[in-house]
């Protein structure tokens, strides 16, 4: 996938969005040769397998100005710094338990300019506040993953922001993920959206009503 695809699945984008989305591929590989934060293979593919697989989220939700979006094991900053460009008015908090991953996202932050962007080394269960998002790209099962955000969600208490977990998750079995969580959600295929091969397998588990053993 080249720039002017990315832009074409994300319209909307501004030029100046399209400019510092254009700049990641670099930057992660010039930061992936001191801190190992992606995948050698993945250094040719960072648009498509890093870069655009954040935004898919986009795709299903949109992040009201002035919400908090909470990025739980973002690792070298996926999906949070992608949608952090593309929604520049929502603040988004990436947390890593793994403090050299998040020196990475705060440098990368930093290098675009995006004052939307927190870095926190820290386990997720730690981060005070409450937020009415939280996004994670393939970190933990749901069931392991839901207990960490227990008491931080804030769903639905402002009319103008709706809220929710959105997973990023890839493979089979993501219903009986929900299932042993005991938590309701749903499950979109995101070769609904995109036609590269990549995203045959990657799915998004969306869950807008917790269960309320995580309340």
């Amino acid at each position: 996938m080249n720039l002017t695809e990315l832009h074409a699945y994300f319209p909307s984008l501004t030029e100046k969005q399209v400019t510092q989305l254009g700049q990641l591929p670099d930057l992660y590989r010039e930061w992936n040769g001191r801190i190992n934060v992606i995948s050698r293979k993945d250094e040719d593919n960072i648009l498509t397998h890093h870069v655009c697989h954040g935004l898919a989220l986009a795709k299903v939700v949109q992040f009201e100005p002035g919400a908090r979006v909470l990025d739980i094991g973002t690792g070298g900053g996926f999906p949070g710094i992608p949608l952090a460009i593309m929604f520049p008015e929502t603040e988004f908090v990436l947390v890593d338990s793994i403090a050299k991953k998040i020196k990475v996202v705060q440098a990368v932050a930093d290098a675009l300019e995006l004052t939307n962007v927190s870095a926190i080394a820290d386990r997720a269960e730690k981060i005070p506040g409450k937020f009415p998002y939280v996004v994670s790209r393939a970190v933990a099962r749901v069931a392991k993953l839901m207990p960490w955000i227990k008491g931080k969600m804030e769903l639905g208490n402002r009319a103008e922001i709706t809220g929710g977990i959105y997973l990023l998750k890839g493979g089979d079995g993501l219903q009986d993920e929900l299932d042993e969580a005991k938590q309701p959600g749903s499950i979109i295929n995101l070769n609904t959206f995109f036609k590269e091969e990549f995203f045959e397998t990657k799915k998004i588990v969306a869950i807008t009503k917790l269960s309320p053993r995580y309340t």
